[in-house]
């Protein structure tokens, strides 16, 4: 009980950068948490986790160029590899689905109005939208998926939180007052993770809003409704033409050519419960197969939510 109000007090205080070194692990619910000296907190990952949270998108893109877009995991860095721009060179066209059947929740971030768009402003590229709130506004995850990032930012952002989406996307929600969410920590959709704020390279309280694919920002009002707070589509087409400056998804989607997607694949998605000789009597292989398939080791801890290839 002592140990939990510790960590309860721990929340009220911002990230602040000092020396840092382990002071205790606590466990809870959701995995061990570890209490750094400088009051920072994160949870534990899978030794083995690799930073993808959705198997198939990245089979996909990988074999699609020549390039090896990395998907690294760092609870450090705000993007995780340095090849965004290349993403425009992209030669096929992928779908993903926002919103699928076992991830089926969404979230508007928060309902306020619109005050910066995506796309060139004064000279300079806006690669996100501006959403009006009042300092301690509540902001909420977009989509399930787990806290990537949860920290100062010195670039500009100021308190910045990234959820990495099991959809394939990465949401980023900066200037934010208070960071209420710990790296490494499972989020679902509608989620408090933090309070609106003016912090970073702000001129006035405002919830700066991104989402990306592979580090590449995509114009939000492209997969979000944000009039009506709902997502546009379940199904999003993701070719080289989204990632040009300012351009729209809707200018260049007819005519493009969804390719081929190799039936013989199948893909799970772990649910409670579930051990790999489960999944693998439920999808008639055998673990070693799993195991090989997705780069993993029996030993392995299984996330709820992650999806593995089975075939």
């Amino acid at each position: 009980m002592f140990r939990f109000f510790i960590l309860f007090l721990l929340l009220s205080f911002s990230f602040i950068s000092s020396a840092q070194f382990p002071l205790d692990t606590i466990s809870s619910e959701k995995g061990d948490i570890v209490i750094f000296s400088d009051n920072k907190w994160k949870y534990v990952v899978d030794e083995d986790f690799d930073g993808i949270l959705n198997e198939y998108v990245n089979d996909l893109l990988n074999p699609d160029t020549s390039i090896v877009f990395p998907r690294g995991w760092d609870n450090n860095v705000c993007y995780s590899n340095d090849q965004t721009h290349l993403l425009s060179s992209m030669k096929d066209t992928l779908w993903i689905c926002v919103n699928d059947e076992n991830d089926n929740e969404f979230c508007i971030p928060f309902d306020g109005k619109i005050t910066s768009r995506y796309g060139y402003r004064k000279g300079r590229y806006h690669q996100g939208i501006d959403i009006d709130v009042e300092v301690g506004d509540t902001i909420r995850a977009a989509w399930s998926g787990k806290v990537r990032y949860s920290r100062y930012n010195r670039g500009g952002f100021g308190n910045l939180v990234i959820i990495r989406h099991y959809n394939g996307l990465e949401s980023y929600y900066a200037h934010l007052d208070q960071l209420l969410c710990a790296p490494n920590q499972e989020v679902k959709a509608g989620d408090v993770i933090g309070l609106g704020g003016n912090t970073g390279h702000s001129y006035g309280s405002h919830l700066h809003f991104e989402v990306r694919f592979y580090d590449a920002p995509i114009n939000p009002e492209e997969i979000i409704d944000f009039e009506n707070a709902t997502y546009k589509d379940q199904n999003l087409l993701v070719h080289r033409h989204l990632f040009a400056p300012g351009a729209k998804a809707s200018e260049y989607g007819a005519g493009l050519k969804v390719p081929h997607i190799n039936s013989s694949r199948k893909y799970y998605k772990v649910r409670p419960g579930d051990t790999l000789s489960s999944i693998a009597r439920k999808n008639s292989t055998t673990v070693s197969r799993i195991c090989k398939l997705n780069g993993i080791r029996t030993t392995t801890i299984l996330r709820i939510g992650r999806s593995l290839r089975v075939r």
